[in-house]
């Protein structure tokens, strides 16, 4: 699906997708212990700075075994990295993978991550020939909610009490978006 040692980096307007690299884990931390981010996530926000550089070997193993491509979300205006987008559970026998993304909450209701999932959409149904993507998402995530509606996932179910986060039970709810569903970056 994606050769060589890296992914390839992808722009939208003001932000770039791009690999993640030890200069990024401090961006990592700051994001991933980020509790308002962290709020809807299927893990509790992370501690320690460590936890961030551990993370950040899991993606390039995920990367590795291409079972997960997660790029850095970087405002292109002085490449800070806000955030990620990753495609996971990758099945390339059956054109699908799973869509994960987060953004740092200070970076919120400006617009970034809209734009950085039209491009990976874009990416994913032209380039990688996708057929499906899916979504999994805490009912009580409004803000998920809109961007995946805006962008045309449909709600195919609700899987309930799927998750136990830090003792709290959550349910989570399953989208889907066909390649043949997506209008691309049509303003939707």
């Amino acid at each position: 699906m994606i050769d060589g040692d890296s992914l390839p980096t992808i722009d939208a307007p003001r932000v770039r997708l791009r690999w993640l690299t030890e200069r990024d884990i401090d961006a990592l931390f700051a994001v991933f212990s980020d509790p308002r981010m962290m709020r809807y996530w299927s893990t509790p926000a992370i501690k320690e700075r460590a936890e961030a550089h551990a993370y950040l070997l899991r993606i390039h193993e995920g990367f590795t075994s291409k079972s997960a491509f997660p790029w850095g979300v970087e405002r292109k205006d002085d490449g800070q990295v806000m955030g990620t987008c990753t495609l996971f559970h990758i099945d390339a026998a059956n054109m699908r993978a799973e869509l994960g993304y987060c953004l740092a909450s200070a970076y919120w209701s400006q617009g970034y991550m809209r734009e950085a999932l039209t491009a990976l959409l874009d990416f994913s149904f032209g380039t990688l020939r996708l057929r499906r993507l899916e979504a999994d998402v805490d009912p009580r995530n409004g803000n998920s909610m809109r961007i995946l509606d805006k962008l045309g996932f449909k709600r195919e179910g609700l899987l309930r009490e799927r998750w136990n986060v830090d003792g709290e039970i959550q349910d989570s709810f399953f989208l889907g978006l066909l390649a043949k569903e997506w209008g691309g970056g049509n303003g939707r």
